[in-house]
């Protein structure tokens, strides 16, 4: 397994256009809202009665077991994000009556954008090299935030 200070450079290799940068900041997190969202009404209730237990929690558990592998303190920042996300998915659930409908909207838009950024960086998507630049680019954002922040990852 790759440092994760050597993943954050590859993955930054084609992200250095500015406007390319605002849209990550941008898109991401919403593709992660997205996704996670999505996910959401895949309930587990055969194993467990919970509404919590369900595809979206599974896939946090075990894209934070990759996270804290890389760095402890950035798998403790993806936690904090991914349960921030949590709550605002639950309020948006409670709050819209077709909350399905709207996440599979902004999924297919902030990927759009991602394209549009990476057309005008005249660079590819890093996950077009390998899948695990999906789970980076997070990361990366957290990283600046971090470095922005004086935190050590």
């Amino acid at each position: 397994m790759n440092s994760v200070q050597s993943w954050l450079e590859a993955y930054g290799e084609s992200h250095q256009n500015p406007i390319n940068k605002r849209i990550h900041w941008i898109c991401v997190p919403l593709i992660m809202l997205s996704l996670l969202g999505v996910l959401w009404p895949l309930q587990f209730s055969f194993i467990a009665q919970s509404e919590y237990f369900n595809a979206t929690t599974v896939l946090i558990f075990f894209a934070g077991i990759y996270y804290f592998k890389l760095s402890f303190s950035m798998g403790v920042g993806m936690l904090a994000i991914s349960l921030f996300m949590i709550l605002l998915i639950t309020y948006l659930n409670d709050s819209m009556v077709n909350s399905l409908s709207f996440y599979i909207v902004v999924f297919i838009l902030a990927w759009i954008g991602q394209f549009v950024g990476h057309k005008i960086e005249k660079k590819k998507p890093s996950f077009f090299e390998d899948l695990q630049f999906l789970l980076i680019g997070p990361l990366w954002l957290l990283s600046q935030l971090y470095n922005f922040l004086n935190i050590k990852y």
